[in-house]
């Protein structure tokens, strides 16, 4: 068996001109249930062509922030038929490759701090001796420089693609958005997600898989406990097996499905650039409901971070950071870099004993000195 080595650089042919056909992923219906949905803002990127509309959205967008955390995003640039493909696509990693292939592609996360490659059902600790049931392949965002399984390569031009896309057309969009909404240059925050400087966003095709029904009640129904993400901006592309929910004032609500719509929420490195002004929402991911439960939730990530080298400190340059002030999860001096603070975090998860914290229902670790929580 070939040994995986997530830094390999490889040589690569240019892309086929014909366009293969992928096996049809049928996703399941949307549920019928009556649910408690969050109440989320719809961030349309077509106002993003003038001034006008930027300067509309940025106070949209620090709207959605400072309250849900997380926020729709449509007329991104993606047709229904491209973002059918990609789920298409999605699932071949998962069923369209042997089981000693995916065993040659498994990365190791718990010892590289980096998320690439394979991660294999049952890899994480959920609660109570259970181990999770979700299936990823994580792919750099310069698709062609890793290899891949023979049933991807294929595609791995959609796949870069749509990568390009997300970061350039959709994060970047977005970037600028959030830098105006802090009163800074427009470009503050994409010169900190250079495509082509030293660091690990990456886009994730991830499959959970029913669970027994002891699984169930051992975990009380939580098939991924409540966190914060570890990078900067996550890009979640909606899809119809509701299952995904996020903490708010009244308690856990359900995020709705909204066709050919993505998800977009901030994670802890923005969290500690802003000084808490925008915090990294928590969410988790429990079984669906009743009318869904039986069937797989294929989902598309992108996870973008910042450049490995960025210090994660307050940008007091922000006039509105310097209005309202910031909160310090710890002094600058001794605050990580974007490269520190994802080894630590992507080395833990799952891996690492939680304590039980101060409030009920909250287990903690400590990484970099920094309290980390987790909401069970």
């Amino acid at each position: 068996m070939v040994s995986f080595d997530p830094f390999r650089n490889i040589s690569h042919t240019m892309p086929s001109l014909t366009v293969p056909q992928a096996p049809r992923y049928v996703p399941a219906p949307p549920t019928k249930e009556n649910l408690q949905y969050a109440d989320l803002a719809i961030i349309d990127l077509s106002k993003t062509a003038t001034a006008e509309g930027r300067a509309e959205l940025a106070v949209q967008l620090r709207e959605a922030l400072t309250t849900h955390g997380f926020c729709y995003i449509i007329n991104h640039g993606y047709t229904q038929a491209q973002n059918e493909r990609m789920f298409d696509i999605a699932d071949i990693p998962m069923s369209g490759v042997p089981e000693d292939e995916k065993r040659a592609y498994t990365g190791d996360s718990k010892n590289t701090g980096i998320f690439q490659g394979y991660k294999p059902r049952q890899y994480w600790h959920i609660d109570a001796g259970v181990r999770d049931q979700q299936e990823h392949y994580n792919c750099n965002r310069h698709v062609y420089s890793l290899m891949h399984p023979q049933a991807l390569r294929p595609f791995l031009s959609d796949i870069d693609a749509f990568v390009r896309h997300n970061h350039h057309n959709i994060l970047h969009k977005i970037c600028r958005l959030m830098a105006l909404s802090l009163e800074l240059p427009e470009d503050t925050f994409v010169k900190l997600h250079d495509f082509d400087a030293p660091g690990v966003s990456y886009l994730r095709f991830m499959k959970y898989f029913p669970r027994s029904e002891e699984d169930e009640v051992q975990t009380k129904n939580v098939w991924m406990k409540g966190h914060t993400d570890i990078g900067s901006i996550t890009l979640l592309w909606s899809q119809p097996v509701t299952a995904l929910q996020i903490q708010t004032k009244e308690g856990w609500r359900w995020v709705k499905h909204i066709e050919n719509a993505l998800l977009m929420n901030i994670g802890d490195s923005m969290e500690f650039l802003t000084g808490g002004f925008y915090k990294g929402t928590i969410h988790r991911v429990v079984q669906p409901p009743i009318d869904q439960r039986g069937y797989t939730r294929l989902s598309i990530i992108y996870f973008s971070f910042l450049n490995d080298d960025v210090k994660l400190v307050p940008l007091m340059d922000s006039p509105v950071l310097q209005r309202v002030g910031v909160e310090r999860r710890c002094e600058d001096d001794v605050a990580p870099t974007m490269n520190d603070w994802r080894v630590a975090r992507i080395s833990a998860y799952g891996a690492s004993d939680l304590q039980k914290g101060k409030e009920a229902g909250i287990e903690e670790e400590v990484l970099n000195g920094i309290v980390v929580k987790h909401y069970n």
